[in-house]
Parts: C-alpha cells; sequence; structure tokens
C-alpha cells in the first residue's frame, strides 16, 4: 500500500521550495499525495495562489485561517485560526506523513496538530538561522517537532544534531527551491516580459523585502530601505512581502514608489518559475529574503542583504551584507553593481544545494521507517549527538 503523505502550504513562497518534492512525490507509485493549502494561498490579498497548487494535479483540501489583519496579534491569532482548521482536516485524513516546509509562523498550527494526532512529520530546511525574524524560533520548534530532516546544508544538519536529533532522522539534501535551475527551462525574455506585463531595461533590481518580525517595531529598517531605493538609478521590480505584521504598509510604501517612477513595478504574486526566469534576467537583488541568500547564489547574482533580518544565514560569495542605514545600502549596491565583483561570482558554488534536493527527499520519504519507529524519539547522551547512528532499517546519512 502506498504510504500516504500531506504536504501544508501556506503562500507562494513556500510552495515555490515544494513545487519539485511535490513534482516528485506525486511520481513515485509508492506515495500518494495530497495538499493542505491554507493561510495566503487562499487570500486575495496576497494573490489567492492555491491555483498554482491546482496546476499540479495534485488534490488538495482549502482551510481558511489567515486574518485581515496587520498586527502581531493577528498572527497570533492566525495560529489559532489555523490550528482549529488542521485540527478536523488531519483527523479526518489521518496521512502516514505530514510534510513542513521551513519556518512561516503559520506553521506552529500543523506541527501541533499532527503532534497530538501522532502524525510523524518529516521537515524540509530546518538548522538554519535567520536572527532577525520569529522565524528563527519557528524553525527550531517545529524541528523539535519533527521525525525526519532534510537540511539544505551540512552547517545545518550539525545543528538539528547537536539539538538532540538522532543522526539517522537527519538528512543534508539541499534546498529543493535550486531544482528549478535543472528541471526546468527557464523563460527567455520576450517570454518573461510578456509574463511581467512589461519591459525589462538593465540595469534590473529586484525588490523582496519583509517586516523584521524580531522587533517590537517591526518596520524599524523600513525608511532607511525605501530612501536608498530613491537613490538607486536603473529598473526596480518589487515581489509582495510575506503576510507578516507591517507587510501593508511595506505594500503601500512600494505603491507609492511605483507612482512616483516610471520605472518601477510591484508584483502581487509571481509563480515560481516567472520569478526565478526574473532572477535569471535581473543585475542584482536587494532586500532582506532569504531566497537573496539561498537561490541567488546559484545564479551568480549580486545580492545585497539588508539588515538584521537573514542575520547567521551562511552565506556564499555573492552576498554583499549592509546596515539598514541608507548610505550603506547605496555604497554596496554601488559594490555588487561593479564590474569587478560581477566577475568575481560567476560560477561559484551554492551551498544551499546543487540542484536535485527534491527526488532525494521523495526517495527518503518513500524509505522511512514505520510510524511507530518514527515516532519513537529518543535522548541522546549529550556526547553521542553528533555520533553516526544509521537506523538498521534507513540507511545511511544523506551527503548530497
Amino acid at each position: 500500500m502506498a504510504r500516504r503523505i500531506t504536504v501544508v502550504s501556506t503562500s507562494r513562497a513556500d510552495f515555490s521550495h515544494l513545487y519539485w518534492p511535490l513534482f516528485h512525490l506525486r511520481e513515485r507509485s509508492d506515495l500518494d499525495v495530497n495538499v493542505i493549502a491554507t493561510a495566503a494561498h487562499l487570500s486575495p490579498e496576497f494573490g489567492s495562489t492555491a491555483n498554482l497548487v491546482e496546476e499540479l494535479e495534485i488534490p488538495f483540501t482549502a482551510v481558511e485561517s489567515l486574518l485581515s489583519s496587520d498586527t502581531d496579534v493577528g498572527m497570533a491569532k492566525t495560529i489559532g485560526v489555523t490550528t482549529l482548521g488542521l485540527a478536523d482536516t488531519l483527523a479526518q485524513m489521518r496521512p502516514d506523513m505530514l510534510l513542513l516546509i521551513a519556518d512561516r509562523y503559520e506553521l506552529l498550527a500543523p506541527a501541533a496538530v499532527a503532534l497530538a494526532l501522532r502524525i510523524p512529520i518529516a521537515h524540509i530546511e530546518g538548522g538554519e538561522i535567520s536572527e532577525g525574524a520569529i522565524d528563527d524560533a519557528v524553525r527550531n520548534a517545529v524541528t523539535k517537532m519533527s521525525h525526519l530532516h532534510f537540511t539544505p546544508t551540512e552547517q545545518a544538519a550539525q545543528r538539528v544534531r547537536a539539538m538532540g536529533e538522532e543522526s539517522w532522522r537527519v538528512h543534508r539534501t539541499g534546498a529543493p527551491s535550486i531544482d528549478f535551475l535543472t528541471h526546468a527551462q527557464l523563460m527567455n525574455r520576450p517570454s518573461l516580459e510578456a509574463s511581467l506585463s512589461h519591459a525589462l531595461r538593465s540595469p534590473v533590481h529586484v525588490i523582496a523585502y519583509h517586516p523584521l518580525t524580531i522587533s517590537p517595531d517591526t518596520l524599524i529598517e523600513t525608511d532607511a530601505f525605501f530612501t536608498a531605493l530613491n537613490r538607486l538609478e536603473g529598473q526596480i521590480v518589487f515581489c509582495f512581502p510575506n503576510a507578516d505584521a507591517g507587510s501593508r504598509y511595506i505594500v503601500e510604501r512600494a505603491r507609492l514608489f511605483c507612482r512616483e517612477r516610471n520605472d518601477a513595478y510591484l508584483h502581487v504574486n509571481l509563480p515560481p518559475l516567472v520569478y526565478w526566469s526574473l532572477l535569471a534576467c535581473a543585475d542584482l537583488m536587494l532586500g532582506n529574503s532569504s531566497s537573496g541568500i539561498m537561490e541567488t547564489p546559484s545564479l551568480g547574482l549580486a545580492t545585497v542583504n539588508v539588515g538584521a533580518r537573514q542575520q547567521g544565514r551562511q552565506r556564499a560569495a555573492n552576498i554583499i551584507d549592509a546596515a539598514a542605514d541608507t548610505n550603506a545600502i547605496v555604497s554596496a549596491v554601488a559594490k555588487a553593481s561593479s564590474p569587478d565583483f560581477r566577475s568575481k561570482i560567476q560560477g561559484i558554488d551554492n551551498p544551499y544545494g546543487d540542484g536535485h534536493a527534491s527526488e532525494t527527499i521523495a526517495r527518503l520519504l518513500a524509505e522511512a521507517p514505520d510510524r511507530e519507529t518514527l515516532l519513537r524519539k529518543r535522548a541522546l547522551p549529550l556526547a553521542a549527538s553528533h555520533a553516526s547512528t544509521d537506523h538498521p532499517a534507513f540507511g545511511a546519512l544523506d551527503e548530497h
């Protein structure tokens, strides 16, 4: 009988990471996959992106949960509403395993529900660090509630093992979002421009900027960022921020910016293939998104990472960090735009993987031990937390 895997996706952001794992899960005869789409996926404000799941022709269930709010209280209540909705849905489904990815605050809901229902959890992209966002604590909490771990880097795998997870549960697979470069044909420039509904004129600056959720004032770095944008020459292409406290203010600032400049555009939702194709055509990425850290190295795209949100993440040579100060941002953009810097970052290695994470994740889910074995986590002696203790039913660690 095929193992039943339920995958939770909350937005277009995590779906771009889940696309190729879902594709490979769907292709395996020993796995039966379905998706629960919730939170921002079902919000018109954020593009109603559940249709992206439909395009994969995988059965999915919609669970409404996102409050129409722009506050931390709204975020907290969204966790509660999501928990209530998923409790009934997962109780009816009772899958053999739940697959979660990354670190969005909404993930606390499916992890808690699965824990209560004794559904084993597999988690992608644990062990990372992002000190400027509550995502960091969410990620670690989900790691401890999970039973299998698919980490993007070896450093991340070491951190998960250091948290007391048995080594046979931890697999360094790489980040599955990078698989677009090896599994798909990116769009050529004319096709991309048609999808964007505007031309691209170099230099193209892709902007991916989100609230600083670890701070009481989630917008504390925003003024300096937009003041710096006003001093940049070249085309500005905004991607919509995440559904966090303060995101509406950032959206309004971006819309105002676009009204005042005829070379600036704001996109509510870019499907994964369009987004990757845009990065491939861009001259620079600017903001505080994990995409700038994890994905742009594979394209050799110069990236300026601003402020505290991504502090602690492992970086490739194409990343230039800038304090949330207007002059510092402008100076970093000038350095990133220089021919010398651009030439140095072509062909660099990406520590987040080689573009083959998804098929590995699908295989490991199919080969994982039974439910009872997964659920019974053992507390290891401190000295043993780094030891290689391969489970006889599961085999050795994957080292992609």
